[in-house]
This record gives C-alpha cells, sequence and structure tokens, in this order.
C-alpha cells in the first residue's frame, strides 16, 4: 500500500496504472476500406502501434499488399490477416510472402483457418501453412493465432483446446513466436477463464485480449452474431423490442478495468488488448489516444476517457 492511502485508493491508483499500460500496448485493426483514415490515425497514435489489416470477403491479396503498405507508411506496424483457406497452393503463399517481406518487412503476421467451408488449395489450416517452413525464410518472426474463449460454433471445446496446443508447436517447430489473440468478448470472466485453462495445460504463449472499440449497440450486435460470440452478447444489454437502445454507443471500459484488475492482483496474464473498430477506425483511434495518455476518470467498475 502506498503511504497514507487507504487500500481502496492505492487499488484504484494500481488499477489506473494497469489500464493506461494496456492502451500503451494496444493494437487495432482495420479493412482496407479504412485506408483513407490512417492518416488522420497517424496524427492520434504513436507509430510503434500494430495495426492488423483484416481480410474481407471478395477482397483479394493485392488489395491486402496495398493496405499494409500504406499501414506502413503511416508509421505503424502493419500485421496482416492471412486466411490459411484463401491460398491457392504453395507458389501463391510463397509469393504473398516475398511481397510482405520485399515491400514493407512484415514481421508477424495474422494466421488462421479462414471462413471459407472449402479451401482454395492445400491449406485447410494455420497448422498446414506453419508446417510448410516457409514463415521463417521469408522474415516472418512471429504469428498470432486465434483463441476462442467463448468456443467456436462448429468445433467442440476439446478439439478447441488440441488445436491450441498443437498451433503452438507447430508454429515453435517453424522457428516461430506464437501469440493468442482472442475473438471478441463482451465480459471479462471468459477470457479469465480461458486464460487461466491455457496456463493450467502448460501453454505460456502470450495472450492478447480482442475488444469491440467503441461502436454503436446495432454494430456490436450484428458481428456478434456474425462471428459466432455466445454467452457475453447477452451482457451487452440489448432485448428485443428495446429498439431506442441499439442506437447508444458501447465501449470497451468496463471489460478493460475487470481485465486490469484480474492483472494487478494476479489472477492473469495479459500481453495486451486489441481492438476491433468495425468501420469506426478513426473512432477507436481517437478514443485510444486519450485512454493511453491517462485522459481516463474511473467510476465504480468501469472508466471515462475524457
Amino acid at each position: 500500500m502506498r503511504p497514507n492511502l487507504s487500500a481502496d485508493a492505492a487499488q484504484e491508483i494500481l488499477e489506473r496504472e494497469a489500464i493506461v499500460r494496456l492502451m500503451e500496448n494496444a493494437s487495432v485493426e482495420m479493412t482496407i476500406h479504412d485506408e483513407p483514415h490512417l492518416t488522420a490515425c497517424g496524427t492520434l497514435l504513436r507509430g510503434s502501434v500494430n495495426v492488423y489489416v483484416s481480410y474481407l470477403q471478395k477482397q483479394n491479396w493485392e488489395q491486402t499488399q496495398r493496405t499494409v503498405m500504406a499501414v506502413r507508411a503511416a508509421g505503424f506496424e502493419p500485421i496482416p490477416h492471412v486466411p490459411a483457406r484463401q491460398i491457392e497452393d504453395h507458389a501463391q503463399l510463397e509469393d504473398l510472402l516475398r511481397r510482405f517481406a520485399a515491400g514493407v518487412a512484415v514481421r508477424r503476421i495474422l494466421l488462421i483457418a479462414g471462413d471459407r467451408r472449402t479451401p482454395l488449395g492445400p491449406f485447410g489450416s494455420t497448422i498446414d501453412v506453419l508446417q510448410t517452413g516457409l514463415l521463417a525464410n521469408h522474415g516472418i518472426q512471429g504469428v498470432i493465432v486465434a483463441g476462442h474463449p467463448e468456443g467456436h460454433p462448429s468445433i467442440p471445446a476439446q478439439a478447441l483446446r488440441a488445436n491450441e496446443r498443437a498451433k503452438v508447436e507447430a508454429a515453435q517447430r517453424a522457428g516461430l513466436d506464437v501469440t493468442f489473440l482472442t475473438q471478441f468478448c463482451f465480459t471479462a470472466a471468459p477470457i479469465i477463464s480461458w486464460i487461466q485453462q491455457l496456463r493450467a495445460n502448460g501453454i505460456r504463449s502470450p495472450v492478447v485480449a480482442g475488444l469491440a472499440g467503441p461502436a454503436r449497440l446495432a454494430t456490436l450486435v450484428k458481428y456478434a452474431a456474425i462471428c459466432g460470440i455466445g454467452p457475453s452478447l447477452r451482457n451487452l444489454g440489448a432485448r428485443a423490442g428495446a429498439l431506442s437502445q441499439l442506437a447508444t454507443e458501447r465501449g470497451p471500459e468496463t471489460i478493460i478495468r475487470a481485465l486490469a484488475r484480474a492483472a494487478c492482483d494476479g489472477t492473469v496474464d495479459l500481453a495486451g488488448v486489441h481492438f476491433f473498430s468495425f468501420g469506426g477506425l478513426t473512432r477507436t483511434c481517437t478514443w485510444l489516444s486519450g485512454a493511453a495518455r491517462g485522459q481516463i476518470r474511473l467510476s465504480a467498475d468501469t472508466f471515462y476517457v475524457a
């Protein structure tokens, strides 16, 4: 306890410091359509921020490459999404990695299976790509893989746990660092419980919590349904017939406060947080900029950004 402070006051200071640390190390996600906003975001955030470039339906690899180059030009560290099932063959994978290396020196990628039911080529999973050995050959130092604290709509929990270990082992055999990025949740409990399960199973890879940036409730409900988010969707507060609520904006303050509290008391070790902007990149970066500068006010179990 700090001198002359009550236990509650000292705890609040620790939690505030933990929140700011999480915000200082946060990453954000954009789509190819957000590229015009990169200049504005560059004035809001420091250059070392990781900016993930998602892969949308009907997107092509040339669009990914152009956006990744724009992210680097804006002073950020680009991390492109690479859905394994979108890759046609080994030659296309090698060409993609070669362009990532030559154009912008991409060091890490978010490697996921992808939403396609039928792969375009021989890669049906992240492990299939890792086993090629091509990533490290083209300057990739680490991979980010998906974590599912609330489960997956089509994969049993036991299979998810086995896949987590298999991805870590495959990445390590390929000479790559591996980090888990969770699907976005609206409450902290599933994230905390899932990290504890990882640690209990001997998996020590860093974990980044995926969170929704500030957005209208209707937008959050839409993306939660698309992504198959389950239990914590009910905590958004939207109910059938409560249409007026759908126009209100919801931010990530309450879940961040809970994660910061868990980090302070040693309940969980968290490497950082990541914000899905859902078409609101500038809004997310503006909010994050204020929080990272410590312009926050604690209140009950949440906080507010000035």
